[in-house]
């Protein structure tokens, strides 16, 4: 979506990332929409448009292109089966690697029933957070305050809420029967289905505490140029909605900075493409982090760190895993992430991916347990959460300014070195290098980066640029994104790990005066400080058949 960094009127600039984050984001600069702030009355001014790939799926500030191939053993074809309450451990905080000294698991109880999701008689409508009325600013407040009111073992209470995220996200689980293999619901396909089903609940729970079943939960419409700040209602201190543990130096007016490059030029935009939008597959045995999708390791987290109060220790509340459901702003965030996926099913053209399907039946028959409004254990499946419409809900229409419109890329000189002369390459600044095409001109190609080797312990994240004028890496605004890839800090048996990405070319192409040219200049740009990656090659490959790419990755 489209991703527009802080403007220089409203924030100060700071190091990136001062504190090692769990989070992870995705940039790209681009001339293409204009935010100006006006202290005076809090308002954006908005000049131009945004290119459809940057806004959506920055979901997205980012729906990079990049589709990550794991190097580990195949997991057993079975689907993730869900927790079991009774042996929930400790958890723990990942940027640290300490145990927490918190307790973030539920409380049992030995009945348990299969969900069947009710009939739908009247829809409801999830408010642009932007845009909502006073009366229904009253309205979720108490609700709110009452689910804070709750006992503190009610599992609908706040805190318990709160806590769902902990245990699943922070290795308080394990995978049944495997182990102490840990069960994660990040950096795979079950991101989306889990996160909607988490929503799904949490929304009824609060209907039934103010006695209003079509009451809907907000999202931060952070994808519009007129969403881009904290939505007011979540900004005042006597409302229950309000977390003190945020970056207070990106209060309103202060636009997001949905790229986390640390620039505050108000011009720049986060790009993003749509190849890989789910993540990698997660089955029964499969080691944590298989591969998020783009659109996870896009805006999704670029808006968890820019929230994230740098004074706490590990970023609390929501630049953390284990905390972040603490902050009422969380579930409006993740609503318009949720809102993401439906515009990616069912309004981006078909022939911009691969199949939008996953028909894998160890993605369909993966579960999860949640408690439900009425404090009742229940198992769900991925299968029936694929469409918001048959869950009860769809979100209000705003105006996505990005859709329709495609910019220019300039073009370069070819001074840039080969890349054969510098891989294998440690990556640890701005490097540009000329990539040999396998046709000239345009052509149906992807950008595969080999054997990408990291430091498992560390935060690790570049960008990857096509066309680049020049090596500041605060001024990429004549470049094509092409994609992102991004390493969170994870427990792991070994402490380095290794994978390879592929970046799609052919759409970058159509924004290119290309012509009859062999090869391509590419810019990596580390966003992390410090060493930690090295990259063993790069080359570019023919794209596959639309069929045999569908087949070799998912991409619902």
């Amino acid at each position: 979506m489209a991703s527009l960094l802080p403007c220089t009127s409203t924030t100060t600039p700071r190091p990136l990332f001062p504190k090692p984050s769990h989070f992870i984001a995705e940039a790209k600069c681009t001339p293409r929409l204009r935010v100006s702030c006006q202290s005076q009355n809090n308002s954006q001014n908005v000049e131009g448009k945004v290119d459809r790939r940057n806004v959506l799926f920055g979901l997205g500030a980012g729906l990079s292109a990049a589709n990550l191939v794991s190097t580990q053993a195949p997991a057993s074809a079975n689907p993730v089966q869900p927790p079991v309450l009774d042996k929930c451990g400790v958890a723990t905080n990942l940027n640290t690697g300490e145990q927490l000294d918190i307790n973030c698991c539920p409380p049992v109880t030995d009945r348990i029933i299969d969900y069947r999701l009710p009939p739908v008689f009247q829809m409801k409508v999830r408010p642009s957070a932007h845009r909502v009325s006073p009366e229904y600013i009253f309205k979720y407040n108490m609700a709110i305050d009452r689910m804070k009111r709750l006992p503190k073992d009610d599992p609908r209470s706040f805190m318990q809420q709160a806590n769902i995220h902990c245990a699943y996200c922070n290795g308080a689980y394990d995978q049944p029967g495997q182990g102490n293999l840990d069960l994660q619901v990040h950096n795979s396909w079950l991101f989306f289905p889990f996160h909607r089903w988490y929503l799904y609940f949490y929304e009824r729970i609060l209907g039934k505490l103010i006695g209003d079943p079509t009451f809907a939960l907000p999202f931060w419409n952070w994808d519009n140029p007129k969403g881009m700040t904290i939505p007011p209602m979540f900004v005042d201190p006597k409302a229950a909605i309000y977390d003190p543990k945020r970056n207070q130096a990106n209060l309103p007016p202060a636009v997001i900075d949905l790229g986390s490059t640390g620039n505050t030029d108000p011009l720049q935009v986060v790009n993003a493409d749509v190849f890989d939008f789910m993540g990698q597959p997660y089955r029964e045995g499969t080691a944590v982090n298989p591969g998020p999708g783009s659109s996870e390791r896009g805006s999704h987290t670029a808006v968890h760190v820019w929230v994230g109060d740098p004074r706490e220790k590990s970023g609390e509340n929501l630049g953390n895993f284990y905390s972040a459901g603490r902050d009422p702003l969380f579930y409006c965030h993740h609503g318009n992430v949720d809102r993401m996926w439906t515009l990616w099913q069912y309004f981006l053209p078909s022939n911009k991916v691969p199949e939008k399907r996953i028909t894998d039946p160890d993605f369909l028959n993966a579960a999860f347990v949640f408690y439900d409004e009425n404090a009742q254990l229940v198992r769900v499946t991925v299968k029936d959460c694929l469409d918001n419409l048959r869950m009860g809900y769809d979100y209000e229409r705003i105006d996505l300014p990005w859709l329709d419109y495609r910019a220019r890329i300039i073009r370069t000189s070819s001074t840039a070195p080969l890349a054969s002369t510098l891989f294998p390459l440690k990556l640890e600044g701005v490097v540009r290098f000329q990539v040999p095409k396998t046709k000239k001109g345009k052509a149906d190609e992807l950008l595969v980066l080999e054997n990408i080797t990291v430091d498992a312990t560390k935060f690790l994240k570049f960008d990857v640029f096509v066309n680049d004028e020049d090596d500041n890496a605060s001024e990429l605004d004549k470049a094509a994104y092409a994609g992102t890839y991004a390493q969170v800090p994870h427990k792991a048996e070994k402490k380095t790990g290794t994978s390879t990405i592929r970046l799609k070319l052919t759409d970058l192409y159509d924004d290119m005066d290309i012509g009859d040219d062999d090869t391509i200049v590419v810019t990596l740009v580390p966003r992390h400080q410090g060493p930690g990656v090295t990259i063993g090659g790069i080359k570019i490959i023919e794209a596959p058949p639309k069929a045999a790419a569908a087949a070799a990755a998912p991409s619902s």
